[in-house]
């Protein structure tokens, strides 16, 4: 059985160093997946043959008089690592001074107010009894030589007629 509870946070900061790491992680994972695809959509493209057809239907058209329009695939791919490069630089820059923005007005705004729904398990508590097979403590029988007291009799209830 669950119980909702609602509660009201408001996100006042953020630390701008942890937003920096958390950035320039995350936008260095990004660029290193584009760069990956780019390097596969390339792969595949050049298999086809398709800047070759794009080149020589420039050429046929006579818009172009060299036949080198397309770079080739060191190029592209060393352009691609650059820009990969600069725009994780750039992205976790503006990410950071985002924060140290936010920051700023938030001292001013007081922050963004969140509701939360927080869940809690109710758990119903099971009585608590031993298996079957353990012994609870068991009481002793009392030694009645050692003892030498004599023992209160058990008093029997009787009715005569």
């Amino acid at each position: 059985m669950t119980s909702v509870r609602r509660v009201r946070r408001i996100i006042r900061k953020f630390d701008p160093w942890t937003v920096l790491k958390v950035s320039a992680v995350l936008y260095a994972v990004l660029g290193l997946a584009l760069v990956l695809g780019l390097v596969i959509v390339w792969s595949v493209v050049n298999a086809v043959e398709i800047p070759q057809k794009i080149e020589s239907f420039f050429t046929e058209l006579a818009l172009f008089d060299s036949t080198n329009i397309i770079p080739d695939s060191e190029q592209l791919l060393r352009t691609a690592v650059f820009l990969s490069i600069a725009w994780t630089v750039f992205m976790t820059g503006m990410t950071t001074l985002a924060a140290v923005m936010y920051n700023l007005v938030s001292d001013v705004v007081g922050g963004i107010e969140v509701v939360v729904l927080e869940e809690t398990m109710n758990v119903p508590v099971a009585p608590q009894r031993p298996p079957a097979g353990w012994q609870t403590n068991p009481t002793p029988p009392p030694n009645k030589e050692t003892s030498g007291v004599d023992e209160p009799t058990q008093e029997v209830a009787t009715t005569r007629r």
